[in-house]
């Protein structure tokens, strides 16, 4: 890639200064290619003479020319720098030359493989329920990441825990055994989101009844009671729903792990001999916490309590004997990394999904080099908890390579919450979603109200299903946001023809697609019959932007971050319609209609792989 070459060049160049000076390099400077907003100064720029001045007490402009010169006599900055300017106070600007880039560019050059495997785990759903558009969130962000990295060259492995043993199915359990309903519903998830709903108003009002939880959680763990089976039931047909429903958004998974199979199959047990082994896993014998067993923290503060989720010393096992989720969670993290010395048994769950069961066959699952966790940032504490254990253990390694990618939670709009049933009379700006109190909104019933809006809007009908349009809005909105920040859904906002919407990028795609086919060409025309020394403004801002591309990737990559991929293909498709609006394609002549051909041919091309990595149809028709 050009933008790795010119950073090499650059670092090989300031190391050599730096040695015939005999200076150290500090640690705050930082070798950085920017993106000129203007186009006259350059296609890359990058600001090393002015963080090097001081060192080497010389004006930045001295330094930035000196750079110039040795930089123009490198073999590969020659062929593929047309020129270099310097810029006061000495920034050093580079103009690529596209000649050379046009022949040598390929895409596929970011297919490297890297040898390393990368476990994913998101989505992650408590089976006990319907699933609402904040778990979507979830399940976009994790099954873009996955792709992102495969599409990088890494192995991608993608796991969904199913928390089978925990308090909300257990809930739900009580609730149909203690709630009754006349309403019909044509999916078992819907039920049970009333259910639970009922059961939790039930609690407050019969605080008595949240001893039957505890009965039943008991039941759940130990795996051979009815109430057992009727929680592994329920469990089983909400998850076949989640699977089914996450298909319609183009999100797969590789495994399906149980968290009763960690308990069931000794997983824990083998985690449990280990922590003894350490200082800070300890069986508190005083105080309220007695007869728990906890992670001890340095200093820990506060009044303990059991039940909190968030007290310094984290609680892993109940005095009543019950595991907490995070307790589960450590030894589903040492199996992720291949630390303890068992294994699971997989059954086929669905098409080329698999799912952990005790009568199963062996496969090469999990023992990964890097396990990355999407969950939302209210769970900090617990994911803190288990890199603690494996620190403690001693797997420094292993704990560097545990990521936990946080995200903000989703609400809707006054307009959407309105639309969709909700009481707005308090006139909130943003409404929550809480399934413990039935309010949300489902996936499946969004999906169609989505579906509905757009197919009202369409005037064309014989393009892309409004079906897709929407799961694809739904999608791209929901990933174009910064992970940290809370996302306000609003239904109108997400179908917009025009601004950042999947629908709008949908629809540039299209249009190339349509150009390419009237113009009758087969493929792109041969390199040597463009020409790029009359490039207009148009033309050479869309030019920039298709050479981004793969420095975009492999920034989004290492940062962990799907929404620098929209933001990059708004903006390029932004460039794309701004060059069809101002340069004539199929009116234009000779060697200007060859390249624009050429073009919105790698338009298409780029577009069409980022449309991929971000889980987006590339239709040739809307």
């Amino acid at each position: 890639m050009i933008h790795e070459q010119i950073i090499a060049a650059i670092e090989k160049l300031m190391q050599g200064i730096l040695a015939e000076n005999k200076l150290e390099l500090p640690e705050n400077v930082k070798i950085a290619l920017e993106h000129p907003v203007s186009l006259e100064h350059g296609d890359y720029s990058s600001s090393i003479a002015m963080q090097l001045a001081k060192l080497l007490k010389l004006a930045p402009s001295q330094i930035a020319s000196e750079f110039k010169q040795k930089l123009l006599a490198h073999p590969g900055i020659a062929a593929s720098i047309e020129k270099i300017e310097v810029a006061p106070p000495g920034f050093l600007n580079f103009f690529v030359n596209w000649a050379w880039w046009a022949e040598s560019a390929q895409p596929a050059h970011l297919n490297k493989r890297s040898g390393k495997k990368v476990l994913i785990e998101h989505t992650s759903i408590n089976p006990n329920k319907s699933a609402h558009i904040g778990h979507l969130r979830n399940s976009c962000i994790g099954d873009t990441l996955a792709r992102m990295l495969r599409r990088t060259g890494h192995e991608v492995e993608v796991h969904n825990y199913i928390d089978d043993l925990g308090n909300q199915l257990a809930d739900t359990v009580v609730g149909i055994l203690n709630t009754t309903t006349e309403k019909p519903y044509e999916r078992f998830g819907d039920f049970c989101w009333e259910t639970y709903a009922k059961i939790n108003k039930a609690y407050k009002e019969q605080p008595d009844m949240l001893k039957q939880r505890a009965i039943v959680l008991s039941q759940l763990e130990e795996g051979h009671s009815n109430t057992a089976w009727m929680g592994l039931l329920i469990a089983e047909r909400i998850v076949r729903e989640h699977v089914e429903e996450m298909k319609r958004f183009g999100i797969t998974y590789d495994v399906l792990v149980w968290e009763s199979s960690i308990v069931r199959e000794g997983f824990w047990a083998r985690a449990f001999a280990l922590l003894q082994t350490t200082d800070i896993f300890r069986l508190e014998d005083e105080g309220k916490l007695k007869g728990c067993y906890v992670l001890k923290q340095p200093a820990a503060e506060g009044e303990p309590n059991e039940q909190s989720e968030f007290h310094a010393d984290k609680v892993l096992v109940r005095s009543n004997g019950i595991l907490t989720y995070t307790a589960k969670d450590i030894a589903y993290h040492l199996w992720k990394f291949g630390l303890l010395d068992q294994d699971f048994r997989y059954k086929n769950f669905s098409d080329r999904l698999w799912s952990t069961h005790s009568s199963g066959i062996r496969k090469k699952i999990g023992r990964a080099d890097t396990v990355i966790n999407v969950i939302d940032q209210r769970q900090e504490y617990p994911q803190a908890m288990v890199k603690q254990a494996l620190l403690a253990l001693g797997y420094k390694k292993q704990a560097e390579q545990l990521k936990h990618v946080s995200y903000g939670v989703v609400s809707l709009s006054q307009g959407t919450a309105k639309g969709l049933g909700i009481d707005t009379s308090d006139g909130k700006h943003a409404y929550a979603m809480s399934g413990r109190q039935g309010i949300g909104i489902k996936i499946a019933d969004f999906l169609e109200r989505m579906e509905q809006i757009i197919e009202a809007k369409r005037t064309r009908k014989d393009g892309l299903a409004s079906h897709a349009i929407a799961a694809a809005s739904i999608r791209y909105y929901l990933l174009r946001y910064h992970l940290q920040t809370e996302v306000i859904f609003d239904l109108d906002q997400a179908t917009e023809v025009s601004g950042n919407t999947g629908v709008y990028l949908l629809y540039s795609y299209a249009r190339s697609s349509s150009i390419l086919k009237k113009t009758g060409v087969s493929g792109s025309p041969p390199h040597d019959l463009l020409t790029f020394n009359e490039l207009g403004p148009q033309e050479r801002s869309l030019l920039r932007q298709l050479a981004y591309w793969p420095e975009t990737l492999q920034a989004a990559v290492k940062e962990l971050a799907p929404n620098q991929l929209c933001s990059y293909v708004y903006e390029l498709s932004a460039l794309f319609n701004h060059f069809y609006a101002a340069c004539p394609i199929l009116k234009a002549e000779g060697q200007a209609r060859s390249l624009r051909i050429w073009l919105t041919g790698r338009y298409k091309q780029t577009m069409q792989d980022a449309l991929v990595i971000l889980g987006l149809p590339a239709p040739n028709r809307m």
